[in-house]
């Protein structure tokens, strides 16, 4: 890794305890393969068991990987077809791993979109693990930021409505606990794959304060080696929170 920090120098306290990842390129990596998408998609989810691995083993505590966005329904009905396979082939081929190596598998979005081919075995390894304490593993299915957000409020709203809280009660400590994310701890790291510079709707609340990185590496090759890349760029960062600092 030449000038670079590996991760495994990193001492424990400077890692992240919460990597988020907007896991991109799949289609620009099958177009320059001259592949069809589908085969992106493939080796896309090829790319998350591996880096589900490596986080495990460095000691990262949870990871939240952007599965499916609230937006991307909008796709091509065989497109998404082909990423509901995908996403029901992992749950069941990675179910006996993630047990194995204590993690724990929570997933954020609106869940009662996803069709029962994915909806059920999710459902079945969530609880399978809800014990595992290794690391939680996050899949963001059919989410979106805004869309977090907006429910939460609702919730308060009803809430402020039935007379069971007053609005000058309504705090960031309470937003946040209304969030899906409520169990999992403030995102420290946002890693987006691709190139691409923006956040397009992935954990807008959570990722207030988050660190940032970028790399032009297209998702299907992203790998432990990657991911350490990004581990050790976080381990060089003064993080202020707003403070002022000499």
């Amino acid at each position: 890794m030449s000038a670079r920090t590996p991760a495994a120098q990193v001492l424990p306290s400077a890692l992240p305890a919460h990597v988020a990842i907007i896991m991109d390129g799949n289609g620009r990596w099958a177009s320059s393969q001259g592949l069809p998408r589908e085969q992106g998609h493939r080796r896309g989810a090829d790319a998350v068991r591996a880096v589900v691995r490596a986080a495990r083993e460095i000691g990262i505590r949870a990871l939240t990987l952007y599965a499916f966005s609230a937006q991307n329904w909008s796709r091509p009905g065989a497109e998404v077809g082909h990423l509901m396979d995908l996403l029901r082939t992992f749950l069941i081929d990675e179910r006996a791993e993630i047990l194995a190596r204590g993690i724990r598998l929570v997933s954020i979005g609106d869940e009662a979109r996803l069709p029962p081919l994915v909806r059920l075995p999710l459902r079945a390894l969530v609880r399978a693990s809800a014990r595992n304490r290794g690391m939680t593993l996050c899949l963001a299915l059919s989410y979106g930021g805004r869309e977090a957000i907006v429910a939460a409020a609702c919730k308060l709203a009803r809430a402020v409505s039935d007379g069971r809280l007053r609005p000058e009660d309504i705090t960031e400590t309470l937003i946040d606990g209304t969030l899906d994310t409520r169990a999992l701890p403030p995102v420290d790291l946002l890693i987006r794959t691709s190139g691409e510079q923006r956040l397009s709707n992935f954990l807008l609340w959570e990722g207030a304060y988050a660190e940032l990185y970028f790399t032009p590496v297209l998702w299907p090759d992203f790998d432990r080696c990657e991911l350490e890349n990004a581990l050790a760029a976080f381990a060089r960062r003064e993080r202020r929170y707003g403070r002022f600092v000499k």
